[in-house]
């Protein structure tokens, strides 16, 4: 009596009342099943109309739930938005993350530790003794720059700043700035910021960021002994001891991977 009850009622609607809520390609989806479900249901043949007419209804509820949770889905989101509640993996980091260390997956050895510092130690060691051989000249390799060069290759040697031609390519480049920045508004406040303006831009379009190049064109105008070098600047002393220090981090590097305690 049920089934007939059902059966009765399924003839009567038609089986094509889709609801509103769904969705245009399951609306077609339902409209293609409920007419193959209609021909099986008037067969004369087909003796399970029960089962038919159950699997019908099962699909059609399956398919107003579905649409009533997408739906409810989209109203969650649209109000997500509305209130600024944004998902993304772009969102800036809380203030003070910046005021923690690094977190690193084990702690540094001694080995780790020594090398590079004994790297730095011998830098100054060579670097010193040949300002001894250029003294007569008034001339000197160890300038302030060249110890955030020792830094960067030996404490960290994968980081772009210590790629060859970021170093080499930054030295040279703002060094020469730094004379041109003299030679145009002489010494003072002006060339300073007008020569490390231009060395920082200059360092983005090569591509070739390098921080302690930066320096060069203030040490230049502020340092009245390199004024005699001119336009050789570019090369000495800050590309010419970066030779050196090239030198000395591969001798760290071959420490620190073969002897390391």
């Amino acid at each position: 009596m049920g089934t007939q009850l059902r059966a009765s009622c399924f003839h009567h609607n038609g089986c094509c009342n889709i609801p509103s809520s769904i969705s245009t390609p399951e609306a077609t989806l339902l409209h293609f099943y409920s007419s193959s479900i209609l021909s099986k249901l008037n067969d004369p043949f087909n003796k399970n109309k029960r089962l038919v007419l159950e699997t019908y209804l099962s699909f059609s509820s399956n398919k107003e739930r579905n649409a009533a949770t997408v739906r409810r889905g989209r109203i969650g989101r649209r109000k997500s938005f509305g209130h600024g509640i944004v998902a993304s993996s772009n969102v800036a980091a809380p203030l003070w993350d910046s005021w923690k260390p690094q977190k690193a997956s084990s702690d540094p050895s001694l080995s780790d530790i020594l090398w590079p510092s004994a790297g730095a130690f011998a830098a100054m060691a060579i670097l010193g003794k040949m300002d001894q051989m250029l003294a007569p000249k008034g001339l000197s390799m160890t300038i302030a720059p060249l110890g955030a060069v020792c830094a960067v290759l030996f404490a960290t040697p994968s980081t772009p700043a210590a790629r060859k031609y970021n170093m080499f390519m930054a030295q040279i480049g703002c060094a020469a700035i730094g004379v041109v920045a003299f030679s145009i508004f002489g010494p003072g406040w002006l060339a300073r910021s007008a020569g490390l303006a231009a060395a920082i831009a200059f360092m983005i379009y090569a591509r070739a960021t390098h921080p302690p190049a930066a320096s060069l064109p203030i040490l230049f105008i502020d340092g009245v002994k390199l004024h005699q070098l001119n336009y050789w600047y570019a090369l000495f002393p800050g590309a010419a001891g970066c030779i050196i220090l090239c030198l000395i981090q591969v001798m760290v590097s071959y420490m620190k991977e073969n002897f390391k305690f």
